[in-house]
């Protein structure tokens, strides 16, 4: 199809609307235009075609012959195209939102809670999708991304969802062996840390913690330094967020904490595609806070 051949669309369309309507007046008013936006495309429309498509019966208005075979043609045109948009619409509904989130607060965080969001809400349908890869949401096709920092990231609207606040972790028998909060002595002990996670050990350094290479082990995720923190072969910087149901449950004891940080969980979305089922989504995080 060669668009050059095709007049203006926004002329066919107020065509279309007058043809409908019976007149230019009603064409205006449902277009949100003026009465002669609504003339003035039509007349530039029978210049373009060379054929007179509307002519004038008593007060009203009428269409010639040419003007009733154009007026058929779009109608049935824009159906067709407005049943287009309307299943592409549905199918969009039907498949899952894609939620983008770190592996750790996917696994500690979310998955403890998501339970209640699928019996309030069957009818809404979660894919989500754990990874450290920071994700383009328009072009990733995400719905949403759940990330660890400080906000401000460009191109998305980053909502608070919850303070990270980091806090040093152990068993309670490994913490039985160092006062709360004594830097000197942490700094004898054994740590677990992510390879690759300058951040946390930044913060450690903030702080006055620092030991040799020979006493930290390094997993490649976070999941595995909790789960080897769980067993008991060392110490660990975690956001609180993460380990609430261990501390609750007394798997785990803080030694060390920071609860004044700035570091938080972020919701990242695109203002353009905040459906309802997401803002239902958002709005449930919210409330799981």
């Amino acid at each position: 199809m060669d668009w050059r051949e095709i007049p203006s669309l926004s002329a066919l369309r107020a065509f279309e609307a007058m043809a409908r309507l019976g007149g230019f007046t009603a064409a205006a008013r449902e277009l949100n235009v003026t009465h002669a936006a609504i003339a003035q495309h039509v007349r530039g429309l029978e210049a373009e075609l060379g054929q007179v498509l509307v002519m004038r019966e008593g007060r009203g208005m009428g269409l010639t012959e040419a003007g009733r075979l154009l007026a058929g043609s779009l109608q049935d045109g824009f159906a067709e195209i407005a049943a287009g948009v309307t299943a592409t619409r549905t199918l969009g509904e039907d498949r899952p939102l894609q939620i983008a989130t770190t592996p750790s607060f996917a696994e500690n965080w979310l998955m403890p809670r998501i339970g209640a969001f699928w019996a309030e809400h069957p009818e809404i349908k979660l894919a989500m999708v754990p990874g450290y890869e920071l994700v383009d949401l328009r072009r990733d096709g995400f719905d949403m991304a759940i990330r660890y920092g400080r906000g401000g990231w460009e191109g998305v609207t980053s909502d608070y969802l919850v303070s990270a606040g980091n806090v040093v972790v152990a068993t309670p028998d490994l913490a039985a062996q160092v006062p709360y909060g004594n830097v000197e002595a942490l700094s004898r002990q054994h740590w677990l840390h992510e390879v690759g996670r300058a951040e946390p050990r930044a913060w450690l350094a903030e702080q006055g913690l620092s030991f040799p290479p020979e006493q930290k082990t390094e997993f490649t995720m976070n999941t595995m330094v909790l789960a080897a923190t769980r067993a008991g072969y060392g110490f660990s910087l975690q956001g609180k967020a993460l380990v609430e149901a261990d501390l609750a449950a007394g798997r785990l004891v803080k030694v060390f904490d920071a609860e004044k940080s700035d570091l938080a969980y972020y919701m990242l979305t695109r203002p353009e595609n905040m459906s309802e089922r997401l803002r239902v989504f958002v709005a449930w995080l919210r409330s799981s806070v």
